[in-house]
């Protein structure tokens, strides 16, 4: 369970206080904030309606189809809007793709209208099958389908109410991939099908449960065969007509989603800590209470700018190239590039031409890395950095998450702390010492190894700002060594230094300032603990409020050609993900003295692109697991976690010699570094 209470995180005088001698200021969304509704760019099972300005999850009730709870449908499996992301609309479609086509068209089958449905065609049968995607799991407990009302005919006079279809299943998943989506075969559990159907009406019962797809596909059945001898020669249509699938449930979706519009901050300024008030709640007999026990969260990304929008679009010239072209035009007046086309060739035939870039034709679509961040990864927690780069313009993508039918998270409101930026801008780029100009163009160094690096900064005070007086880097590594500072090339004593859990704090002898704005370079060693870590760095103004302005990865200097604060690192070996175990005791004994209550557990992490869940697991001198404790999300580098003899259900282990050591959630435990640790009393 992660987050159960809601966080309101200083009282208002305090935050009035604070702001007024730190210039920091709050932007905020719900509450007294900007309104939910209406600001969102995309979402899904979302309820404007319960709260004062807050959202929550829709809930679902067996007396209305699933279908009316969403909103927004497309007919086709990649919809046509740029910048479509999985989850975030409902689809359904026609076999591998769907189309707005009279005889594509799958959102027919869904508007909850018996007189809207596809015509019957003499196609091949195993092309007739239909994907529904709800975007979220939902959870549901009956599938139903049926033939067109009544007042339709085939050509033969049959009325389409009773054309049932001779053959079919139907298949359900909660989740899924693109491999089984780019498929015909079953999206999952198989909930109803049949071979030799006579009935036009089809219900399927089964345990409620969570359902994001839903896949109907039409199947061969010896009914068929009077009319497949002559499907093909004759052009009849098949036999079997649907015009309507059903799905009901009961209860709150597992997940649902929200996406904001992109919002203008109206100035450059710096992020800080993102906040939110949360209400954990509950069905009985249908109410929702409050349940602060509920097993629910939020997680919360977040992306910044300083223009109005992350992509930038492209249009070809007539000489091949490429030029930049605003949104609308792109959607608007662009077309999509074709790889070929058909002309008349004069003969009575046809001649197949390749066409070349041109003005008029889409030339792509590319996101503006230089003023914008990619998303952040998800927060689940309030009161929490969001590292973010100076922005101007703001957008978030907010998940409502439960882990059963009758719970839910309520978001009341949202805020974000804000202040002005200390400089217009700040680069940095990082290198090995000694290897200014690297053979790929970023430094590569020995993974595990202490290596010296060399990390340049330069400020741009083109639009103003007060400055700073000291940097950080976050380097990951508590071995980190400070070695020095130059500025302007002058080897200079710095004010101060800190490494503090893996950052090393630099405190500059003089303000850098619009007038005083020399190069920087910082000397120090550190270990690389993963393939690719980015030295993250920031300035602020030591004895100041103020929130500190990252450190944009960049071209700083002519000798350095790194251009960025990232770092590879290279391992001859395959390199165990957790190394270095150690244990504060060798005994642990859980009696309440005081003495060698807990064990203090260290270790590091190797080679993890981001952070992953960590376990410690308990084996008898036999070989069974005795205990497995979720320790949450972790990342690479040192790492600290403490355990008091107790396993997952909350019970002290007998007293003897156990096993005890660190892994990744998904790995082997093969892969686990395991030590003896005794437990006695």
């Amino acid at each position: 369970m992660r987050n159960r209470v809601e966080l309101w995180a200083f009282p208002f005088a305090l935050v009035s206080a604070t702001i007024a001698a730190a210039d920091i200021s709050f932007w905020q969304i719900g509450g007294t904030g900007v309104n939910w509704a209406g600001s969102d760019s995309a979402q899904v099972m979302i309820d404007f309606t319960r709260g004062t300005n807050s959202i929550q999850p829709v809930q679902v009730t067996s007396d209305t189809t699933v279908f009316t709870f969403l909103e927004n449908w497309s007919p086709k499996k990649n919809p046509d809007e740029l910048g479509f992301v999985d989850g975030e609309r409902p689809r359904a479609w026609k076999g591998g793709s769907g189309s707005s086509r009279t005889t594509d068209n799958a959102l027919n089958l869904i508007d909850g209208n018996g007189k809207t449905y596809n015509p019957v065609t003499s196609n091949s049968i195993g092309g007739e099958y239909y994907t529904i995607d709800l975007g979220v799991p939902v959870p549901l407990f009956r599938f139903a389908m049926s033939s067109p009302d009544e007042g339709f005919y085939r050509s033969d006079g049959t009325p389409l109410e009773e054309d049932a279809i001779p053959a079919f299943e139907v298949s359900m998943a909660p989740d899924t991939n693109n491999d089984v989506i780019s498929t015909s075969e079953p999206i999952g559990e198989i909930i109803t099908e049949a071979r030799e159907n006579v009935n036009p009406k089809i219900t399927a019962e089964f345990p409620l449960q969570y359902v994001r797809y839903v896949r109907y596909k039409r199947k061969n059945s010896i009914l068929d065969a009077s009319t497949n001898e002559s499907v093909g020669s004759s052009g009849t249509a098949r036999k079997g007509t649907v015009a309507e699938f059903f799905l009901w449930g009961e209860g709150m979706p597992k997940r649902a989603t929200y996406k904001t519009n992109i919002f203008d901050l109206g100035s450059v300024v710096n992020f800080g800590r993102l906040f939110w008030k949360i209400t954990p709640m509950r069905l009985v007999n249908g109410v929702a209470e409050e349940a602060p026990d509920a097993n629910v969260w939020i997680e919360v990304e977040a992306r910044t700018g300083v223009d109005e929008l992350p992509d930038v679009y492209y249009e070809f010239t007539d000489m091949g190239t490429r030029v930049i072209v605003d949104q609308g035009r792109y959607q608007k007046k662009l077309k999509n590039q074709s790889s070929a086309i058909n002309n008349a060739d004069g003969l009575g035939g046809t001649l197949t031409l390749t066409t070349r870039p041109k003005p008029g034709i889409r030339a792509g679509v590319e996101y503006d890395q230089d003023n914008w961040t990619f998303w952040s990864f998800p927060i689940t927690a309030s009161d929490k950095t969001l590292n973010l780069n100076r922005g101007s313009h703001l957008q978030l993508k907010i998940v409502l998450h439960s882990e059963h039918f009758d719970e839910f998270v309520r978001l009341d409101s949202l805020w974000i702390e804000t202040s002005p930026i200390l400089a217009s801008r700040i680069l940095g780029e990082v290198a090995e010492l000694g290897q200014p100009n690297p053979t790929r163009g970023v430094a590569e160094v020995p993974l595990g190894q202490m290596t010296d690096f060399t990390y340049d900064l330069k400020a741009d005070f083109t639009t103003g700002g007060p400055g700073f007086n000291a940097l950080r880097i976050k380097t990951g590594s508590l071995q980190t060594e400070f070695k020095g500072l130059l500025i302007n090339g002058v080897e200079t004593a710095p004010e101060g230094v800190e490494v503090v859990d893996g950052d090393l704090v630099v405190h500059l002898p003089d303000p850098v300032t619009q007038a005083n704005n020399p190069d920087l370079r910082i000397t120090f060693a550190s270990e690389v603990f993963d393939f690719a870590r980015t030295f993250q760095g920031e300035v602020f103004n030591v004895n100041s409020e103020d929130l500190p302005q990252p450190v944009e990865g960049g071209d700083v200097s002519d000798v350095v050609g790194t251009n960025s604060l990232r770092v590879l690192a290279f391992s001859d070996a395959n390199p165990q993900l957790v190394q270095d175990l150690r244990f504060s005791s060798g005994v642990v004994t859980p009696n309440g003295d005081g003495v060698n209550d807990e064990l203090l557990i260290s270790y590091s992490l190797f080679a993890l692109p981001q952070s992953v869940p960590v376990q410690l697991r308990v084996f008898s001198l036999d070989g069974s697991q005795v205990a497995l404790v979720e320790r949450g999300q972790q990342g690479s580098g040192p790492q600290t976690l403490r355990w008091d003899g107790r396993d997952q259900q909350g019970a002290t282990l007998a007293p003897g010699i156990y096993l005890l050591g660190v892994g990744i959630a998904a790995e082997n435990q093969t892969d686990v570094q395991l030590q003896p640790i005794g437990i006695a009393y």
